[in-house]
């Protein structure tokens, strides 16, 4: 066995039990068991969310968390799920004409970069990536994404039952705000529930609603379960036939299926790659704090193994995988970081995917309720970029922050197109995104010295000459002007 059993099984009071430790294999049943139902909801609203099979997304994040644990020689415990980074990519495809072979298809490529920079950061560390993606840009891209999502919202998902989509926005703040501990953490999977039996409610009390299906209206109930009734209760997931697919219809239960390759969508999924750094760095960083272990030799491994489950899941048909904060969180408060657990979490999680049943049950999820959990979920996605900002102290009464950020940020949440060809578009988030960084770079090298210094994360101001020191964010922008002549004279340097 590769787990040591921790103090004979008993866990004492206060006592942590490390990554390579086990408790009994009870309780470390009971222990998976609980992280299933931290990433559980999130694992399957997600690829609900970008039209794909969630029976088949369960079924692969436990074969990625698996590959995840063997790549990172058991030293990071996390478990891998479905990624919320990917939903705007997805709508984006499918306001183009794609359908769901062109998502995986372009998302295979999100894993192939990810890939490679996880090769580049376990080669040369960590710090290249920090240079060339300060917390300035990073944040930027991880808002545009979120927000470039709005239009999603208004005019595909919150048209269809308008209603029950603001009941339901109104449950996700109400439990978000209101529950508290694990609860709290699942309130976006509780409010689904929610919609989900309101909806069954009002087709019996007030009958179908009426909406408008390519121009032309048309009347169904909310909840659909026709595939439901048809479906096995034992077996893999279906293998599509796209040839009658259709957005938003409840007709077919897409399953595995073949990625098809275009450059235009994988042009536009690759930002998504920066937002994945971020959080990946995020995770092991956590990690490394709660199990007091220096995990900075193993983040490039852990980048990796996300970049190659995320190419095996969108191989099949599945969405792209990234590490669970959820988790995480179950980890915090249990105290207990025994990867054993994660892979009985792992194990419960494939024999989920092994339902026809339940992956129908899920994507009969009406429109209303996607819509009323959309409105809160992509402007939660769009200001986790503003947490990115606070978080590491960025000054925007710096132009080099401000000016290149501004550009980007309305050229992605606007989708201003870049037109090439009648072939190929360079689209909201990739123009953002692609403007963002470069025009970042550009003006920090074109800039005076003192104020390219202070630019990114936390200020650095000249203190003295030949000497940086860190000065708090929320120092008046004046304070640059006014030591900018001493900046520049003579040689000087960070400390």
């Amino acid at each position: 066995m590769i787990w040591k059993l921790h103090n004979d099984g008993v866990l004492e009071p206060g006592a942590v039990v490390a990554p390579d430790e086990r408790l009994s294999w009870g309780k470390t049943v009971g222990l998976g068991a609980q992280h299933v139902v931290a990433m559980f909801g999130a694992t399957f609203v997600f690829p609900l969310l970008m039209g794909l099979n969630p029976q088949l997304a369960v079924m692969m994040s436990g074969v990625a968390t698996l590959l995840f644990l063997a790549i990172t020689r058991n030293r990071v415990p996390s478990y891998l799920g479905s990624s919320a980074s990917f939903v705007g990519v997805a709508t984006t495809i499918y306001a183009h004409g794609g359908n769901p072979s062109h998502v995986s298809g372009a998302l295979l490529f999100v894993g192939l970069a990810l890939l490679l920079v996880g090769i580049i950061i376990h080669v040369a560390g960590a710090r290249v990536i920090h240079r060339v993606l300060p917390p300035v840009v990073t944040g930027a891209v991880v808002m545009l994404i979120g927000f470039n999502l709005a239009p999603v919202v208004a005019k595909t998902y919150w048209p269809q039952d308008q209603w029950t989509a603001l009941v339901v926005m109104l449950v996700v703040v109400f439990l978000s705000v209101g529950l508290r501990g694990f609860l709290g953490r699942i309130a976006i999977f509780l409010s689904l529930l929610v919609g989900y039996a309101l909806s069954a409610v009002l087709d019996r009390l007030a009958g179908p609603v009426t909406r408008l299906v390519d121009g032309q209206p048309t009347t169904a109930y909310r909840v659909d379960w026709g595939n439901v009734r048809t479906a096995d209760w034992f077996g893999l997931p279906p293998v599509s036939d796209l040839a009658h697919w259709k957005l938003g219809s409840a007709s077919n239960v897409l399953g595995f299926h073949a990625p098809s390759f275009s450059l235009a969508f994988a042009l536009l999924a690759l930002p998504v790659v920066i937002a994945l750094i971020a959080e990946n760095t995020g995770h092991v960083k956590a990690v490394a704090e709660m199990t007091g272990t220096n995990l900075d030799d193993t983040m490039g491994r852990a980048i990796v193994a996300d970049g190659l489950t995320s190419m095996l899941a969108t191989g099949v048909g599945a969405g792209p995988t990234t590490t669970y904060a959820e988790n995480i969180g179950v980890m915090a408060s249990t105290r207990v970081y025994s990867t054993a657990a994660y892979v009985v979490a792992a194990v419960v999680a494939i024999g989920f995917g092994f339902s026809p049943k339940f992956g129908a049950v899920i994507s009969a999820t009406p429109g209303g309720v996607l819509g009323g959990i959309c409105v809160v979920l992509y402007g939660m996605i769009g200001l986790l970029g503003a947490k990115i900002w606070k978080e590491n102290r960025v000054d925007f009464g710096n132009p080099v922050n401000l000016v290149p950020v501004a550009a980007g940020i309305i050229i992605g949440v606007g989708d201003v197109s870049l037109k090439f060809s009648e072939e190929f578009t360079l689209g909201g988030i990739a123009f953002g995104t692609l403007a963002t960084v470069v025009l970042w770079h550009v003006a920090r090298a074109i800039a005076p010295r003192y104020l390219s210094d202070a630019a990114g994360g936390a200020n650095l101001v000249l203190d003295t000459p030949g000497m940086y020191v860190e000065e708090e964010a929320d120092q008046p922008y004046e304070k640059y002007l006014d030591r900018g002549a001493r900046a520049e004279q003579g040689p000087h340097r960070e400390s």
